[in-house]
């Protein structure tokens, strides 16, 4: 396991924020401000957005139209990641479709992501049958695969793909689009106590639905921490000042009422 990771899943996971910043312009210095910035304000690992068909939800959609739009692509990426490794020390993780890596060629992509000083990959829409086939080619580069979970997800299936990941365990909060919200159901509130209830071997991060402390203390209340994506994005579009906004915004989403 890649030594960052072991760093963040040791080291106040309960207090994290993760955050999915895309690049909006051209500007290096914005690139890395929308880096940088969240960990000095105490975020604990970044993920970012992998080039190729748009997320769900508005701000998903919106961001990865702009980053393809100034041709962002993978290699792109992963140039982009070896040169935020000397200004970050946090975890970075690459989320999005596999279909992508498939054309660039899985083993070239794990090569270059670990080169890169890539931590690992989210891949929704990567069946876990499949990933078992390609499971000796990510560890071989040091690469965890987070795998996700959702309130569907019956007992039985959660367990199984808890063993097959490694790092965390993304429990999306709602079988819906991502976006902000203002607080989260009785409903998901089961589901969080039931995944809390398994006795899983990996520490349980929720996405999807994360907006502002209230969100996020509820999420850490049951799981390992939280995943901030299309408020974040929002932020970043909005801001005129990255600086203030983003050390104002995540050390908002982390205070405790």
């Amino acid at each position: 396991m890649p030594p960052r990771t072991c760093s963040f899943l040791t080291t106040g996971i309960s207090s994290c924020s993760v955050h999915r910043p895309r690049p909006r312009s051209k500007s290096k210095t914005r690139r890395l401000l929308s880096s940088r910035l969240p960990e000095r304000s105490g975020a604990r690992v970044t993920i970012r957005k992998t080039p190729g068909k748009p997320g769900n939800g508005p701000v998903i959609q919106q961001s990865s139209k702009q980053a393809l739009d100034l041709g962002m692509n993978l290699k792109l990426l992963l140039e982009q990641v070896k040169q935020l490794r000397s200004e970050i020390t946090l975890p970075v993780v690459l989320m999005g479709y596999i279909n992508p890596i498939l054309q660039y060629g899985i083993g070239n992509f794990c090569r270059n992501a670990g080169a890169a000083g890539v931590d690992g990959v989210i891949l929704p829409d990567l069946p876990l049958r499949d990933f078992n086939e390609h499971a000796t080619l990510f560890r071989d580069y040091d690469l965890l695969v987070i795998m996700l979970v959702t309130p569907a997800t019956p007992d039985e299936r959660i367990r199984l793909i808890d063993q097959a990941s490694s790092g965390f365990l993304y429990a999306v909060s709602a079988s819906s689009t991502t976006g902000a919200r203002a607080g989260f159901t009785a409903e998901q509130e089961d589901y969080f106590r039931r995944l809390a209830g398994l006795g899983l071997r990996n520490p349980v991060l929720v996405g999807f639905g994360i907006s502002n402390a209230a969100t996020f203390q509820s999420a850490c209340r049951y799981g390992a921490g939280a995943i901030v994506g299309s408020a974040f994005l929002s932020m970043l579009s909005n801001s005129t000042n990255l600086e203030a906004d983003i050390i104002t915004f995540v050390k908002g989403i982390r205070s405790v009422s």
